[in-house]
């Protein structure tokens, strides 16, 4: 089986939640909010890259919330 776009897409995204949760697990911290390194921190920053990224499955652009 071939694993598509929206596919890796989203194994990105599973990959980086995964990293976020093992970092607040370590931080003994429920949410990054907690977390003074929180507009610091490469893995959060990373996961919401991923959030974006598989929102928009590539194709760029903005959100508007």
């Amino acid at each position: 089986m071939q694993e598509t776009n929206s596919d890796a897409y989203e194994l990105a995204l599973d990959e980086s939640l995964k990293s976020l949760k093992e970092c607040q697990e370590a931080q003994n911290l429920k949410s990054c909010f907690l977390c003074e390194k929180l507009y610091e921190c490469e893995i959060r920053k990373n996961y919401i890259d991923k959030v974006y990224e598989s929102m928009a499955k590539g194709e760029g652009g903005g959100f508007e919330f």
